[in-house]
């Protein structure tokens, strides 16, 4: 999440906090795909998100808000090891979210077993499929490894908005303007199935994602 530290760090996780939360409040907000997805909060049986990189900005606000109006749960987010990480982490707490920190790189398996732990204590969990590197939109293993070793679905969740910037990263990193359109789209709930062909789970994955994000563009042509 190099990306979300270069506007974070500057400022501190807790002002970058505070002026996504005063941004927030002045989005108009659409929010699609809760139905599905609410079936797992209720009973609390925890799913896995995933999010584009560009995408995240907004995603722990976005969580803090679902939790207050729709039943969700704040979730534990998969962190780079990285400085970095550590602005990312300090910026999540600020949302009530904790984080693991490992990535394919550094501590990837020890993040691993982490994240298998906290779904079977009952936790959500977050990832970023292409990140902390890229490239942007190609999906990397864990989040499908992930979901067939925890029995959890990976619930693709997309999040687009109108105007915004897009910062000139490999991520092409979304900010929203002030009182832009945003819109949250989850896609449906994904399980992965223990003996699952690994390249095509994420083949499907990778399209859902895509689909997500496709469709949380169209509620703002709308």
């Amino acid at each position: 999440m190099s990306a979300l530290a270069c506007v974070a760090g500057p400022l501190a996780p807790p002002i970058a906090a505070t002026l996504v939360r005063v941004l927030g409040t002045t989005l108009r907000l659409t929010v699609a795909g809760t139905e599905a997805v609410g079936r797992h909060w209720a009973p609390g049986r925890p799913v896995i998100y995933a999010v584009w990189h560009g995408q995240v900005l907004m995603v722990p606000w976005i969580n803090e808000r679902l939790r207050a109006s729709h039943g969700a749960r704040a979730a534990t987010v998969l962190v780079s090891r990285s400085r970095d990480g550590e602005i990312v982490a300090r910026y999540l707490s600020r949302f009530g979210l904790d984080s693991v920190r490992g990535s394919t790189s550094r501590g990837g398996r020890e993040a691993g077993r982490a994240l298998v732990a906290a779904v079977r204590r009952g936790r959500d969990i977050a990832v970023v499929p292409d990140g902390p590197r890229g490239p942007r939109g190609q999906l990397q293993p864990g989040v499908v490894t992930l979901a067939a070793l925890t029995g959890a679905p990976i619930v693709p969740l997309a999040v687009a908005a109108r105007p915004a910037l897009r910062l000139r990263s490999w991520d092409a990193f979304m900010i929203p303007w002030p009182f832009a359109r945003c819109a949250v789209v989850f896609g449906p709930p994904l399980p992965v199935a223990r003996d699952a062909e690994h390249e095509r789970a994420m083949k499907d994955v990778a399209r859902h994602l895509d689909d997500a994000t496709a469709a949380a563009e169209r509620l703002l042509a709308a």
